[in-house]
């Protein structure tokens, strides 16, 4: 399977699974889960590092390909992995 199915396959069951989180307890109910405990802190800083390994690639990737980097930047701040996932559908669909 190449990066674009992968991210098909990973993707649309991840959006689902995302829009219906976001209708159960809201954006920021999210985030807001993380805060109660430490290893929701643990689970959420593991978020931000891994979402931030995957910046160092998309960043210098995109722009290696003449795709402005910055919509996924702020995707992937805003909306976790959707946004690198979104990326990779998008990249191989120019």
């Amino acid at each position: 399977m190449n990066q674009r199915t992968i991210a098909i396959v990973l993707g649309i069951p991840f959006l689902i699974l995302t829009a219906y989180a976001v209708s159960q307890v809201g954006y920021w109910g999210i985030v807001d889960y993380h805060r109660h405990s430490p290893a929701g802190w643990q689970v959420f800083a593991d978020l931000v590092v891994a979402l931030i390994l995957l910046l160092t690639w998309l960043i210098p990737e995109a722009k290696s390909k003449g795709i402005n980097p910055w919509p996924w930047v702020v995707a992937t701040l805003f909306l976790g992995s959707i946004g690198p996932l979104g990326y990779l559908i998008y990249k191989r669909a120019k």
